[in-house]
């Protein structure tokens, strides 16, 4: 029975990598730039949080801290993002790390060096008994919200002109380009969308976890772990990755504490051995 509620955290954790990763796999499949930075928006979208958290609740914090991310994300796409496109990736992998280290420095300046603490609200508070079987109620919201967000966005890429947009760009950027369909605006919004998932998983997970300004550098490096895993440019491959390594970890822990974070390389060193391309990775090509 433990094993079980073990293995519903590892769900928690890998809806946790999700919020992540997705949005980083998107940015990369469509703009083929390697955001070093990501982890930097997650680690944002958490304090934002705190400050909002202080003057109007929990609830609006969940809501606006990612959202706020996102329109920063605007900015960073206008004048960083968009002038390697058409670049070597190394360029946008240093020129994203170095961002990502200025922002470290930053959140230091401003909210400090020392680890923060995030409250959720008492509703969310104590366990959900079902049986025998005892559950964080939190975690559980948690995986209710993550579900949300990846239906929803599911149906923006599958099921609307946006999707079928950027799902082309992804595979045949050059036929969109013969079409006359400008790619750049779907970019903004993509990286929009991106970084607003990361600043997402960061509001809600601050409550479960501690918030300090190296939390972005910690997270980025399994992010990237998920979307190879996954296989770059899949959408399923990349959710199936993140439950995958969140599971595992969490199994892990429990039998062998020491080897949790072990766990997550010798399972993409598995995945690779016998899929290079990933467990659902396709053939893309760059975004022109």
């Amino acid at each position: 029975m433990f094993l079980l509620e073990q293995v519903v955290n590892g769900l928690v954790l890998g809806g946790y990598y999700l919020l992540i990763a997705l949005g980083l796999s998107l940015i990369f499949s469509v703009g083929g730039v390697v955001n070093l930075a990501h982890g930097a928006f997650y680690a944002l979208g958490a304090y934002v949080s705190l400050e909002i958290t202080e003057r109007l609740g929990f609830g609006p914090a969940m809501v606006l801290s990612p959202i706020a991310v996102a329109l920063l994300g605007i900015l960073f796409e206008k004048y960083i993002l968009r002038r390697f496109y058409n670049a070597d990736p190394i360029l946008s992998l240093l020129v994203t790390f170095g961002l990502a280290m200025i922002a470290e420095q930053l959140i230091r300046i401003i909210w400090g060096a020392a680890p923060l603490s995030a409250t959720m609200p008492a509703a969310l508070k104590g366990p959900v008994i079902i049986g025998d079987f005892l559950f964080s109620r939190y975690r559980l919201v948690l995986l209710a919200v993550v579900a949300f967000v990846l239906l929803g966005i599911w149906l923006l890429l599958h099921k609307t002109a946006f999707g079928r947009v950027v799902r082309a760009g992804i595979q045949k950027p050059d036929m969109v380009a013969a079409l006359g369909i400008r790619l750049q605006p779907y970019m903004t919004a993509v990286v929009m969308l991106g970084v607003g998932m990361a600043a997402m998983g960061g509001a809600f997970f601050a409550p479960i976890t501690i918030v300090h300004p190296a939390m972005g550098a910690e997270i980025i490096t399994v992010a990237f772990v998920v979307v190879v895993i996954g296989g770059l440019g899949s959408f399923w491959g990349v959710v199936l990755a993140a439950l995958l390594v969140g599971v595992v970890r969490g199994v892990t822990i429990h039998f062998m504490p020491a080897a949790g974070e072990a766990s997550i390389y010798m399972l993409m060193f598995l995945v690779l051995l016998f899929r290079p391309r990933g467990l659902l990775g396709e053939r893309i090509e760059k975004f022109e």
